[in-house]
């Protein structure tokens, strides 16, 4: 409740990417503090990993893996950095992120500003070398994810190159890797979704994953702005070239049923919604993508889950593990333990 005023008086009065910065260096500061509680839940098989618990930290707070052990501290099992894309990229410009207090919702249209996969790939090495080992050799902290997207200067047709060079870079550095076709604030990259166009890019960063002493366990991140009949496709093709698991789901372009009125919505203008507005579809992905996969592909439920409550419905409707974002930026650095302990017990 105290975070819960300090957000709605003071927090929601500044600028939210600034906001983002502030309270992610105070993230980073704290872990030798929040450190000492060790890790809530109980360890979850997935992927062929241990995750320490069911929740994690969803892509895009920590575009350039910076902090991803000080997140781990607050009580995230697994922290998945990016979206990376093989080209360095400052993304749109600002204002480029917007709070919907009213529904407890987010716009961003970040537009993949990162570091780039060259520069990416070094700190992680360093950070690996810090611990005494690489990805999954000698390694405390979370399990790490790499979410991996296409360079906003790399025309459509080579997205498979540009794909190929993020994997090359990272792969050796992550515990799993995601594929990213589903942000709508990078040009044409939700048409990759398409299954004609999505298989070649799987495929391809799927067997740069799979080289080296260890293969890397390989995922695709949906949007919930899919039909049905394409999400049935996705999963088709999941089970088709042996893909490891789907994220499910990004943000919508969507802006039904908003409390938020119209006007301020339409002053906002583009960009992608994440909160509680997705809570109900990405639900109803997550259910209709186990029907058709069976039991034993991983599913990563991610999108409106805010409570214990929204947590477990989305484990019920066949979420092997959880991911949040939007409601950690509501409810502050204690919900992760929460949302842990609630499912747990």
């Amino acid at each position: 409740m105290t975070y819960r005023l300090l957000f709605d008086k003071v927090l929601t009065r500044t600028d939210p990417e600034k906001a983002h910065h502030t309270a992610f260096r105070a993230i980073r500061a704290a872990r030798p503090v929040t450190g000492l509680r060790g890790t809530p839940g109980n360890p979850v098989a997935a992927l062929g990993l241990t995750f320490p618990n069911v929740l994690g930290l969803a892509a895009g707070f920590d575009k350039n893996a910076v902090g991803i052990d000080g997140l781990g501290a607050l009580g995230f099992g697994h922290v998945e950095i990016g979206t990376v894309t093989g080209e360095a990229q400052p993304g749109n410009p600002q204002p480029r992120l917007f709070r919907l207090p009213d529904d407890r919702a987010v716009v961003n249209r970040m537009g993949f500003n990162n570091d780039g996969a060259e520069v990416v790939a070094a700190r992680l090495a360093a950070r690996a070398e810090s611990f005494g080992g690489r990805a999954g050799v000698s390694r405390t902290g979370p399990v790490l994810g790499v979410n991996i997207g296409k360079s906003k200067v790399v025309p459509e047709d080579e997205a498979v190159r540009d794909y190929e060079k993020s994997a090359r870079l990272l792969a050796p550095h992550a515990d799993y890797l995601v594929v990213n076709v589903s942000s709508p604030n990078t040009p044409g990259l939700r048409n990759l979704q398409a299954v004609e166009k999505l298989e070649p890019i799987l495929t391809a960063v799927q067997a740069i994953a799979a080289q080296g002493d260890r293969r890397v366990p390989l995922l695709v991140k949906i949007a919930p702005d899919l039909a049905d009949d394409d999400v049935l496709g996705v999963a088709d093709l999941a089970l088709a070239i042996g893909l490891d698991g789907i994220i499910a789901t990004n943000t919508t372009i969507s802006r039904a049923g908003l409390r938020t009125c119209a006007e301020r919505v339409e002053q906002i203008g583009a960009g992608g919604l994440s909160g509680r507005p997705l809570t109900d579809r990405s639900c109803d992905v997550v259910r209709l993508l186990r029907g058709r996969v069976g039991p034993d592909l991983t599913l990563i439920g991610v999108g409106g889950i805010t409570t214990v409550a929204d947590a477990q419905a989305r484990l019920d409707a066949g979420a092997t593990l959880l991911q949040g974002y939007t409601a950690f930026i509501y409810e502050g650095p204690l919900w992760p333990r929460r949302i842990v302990k609630g499912v747990q017990e």
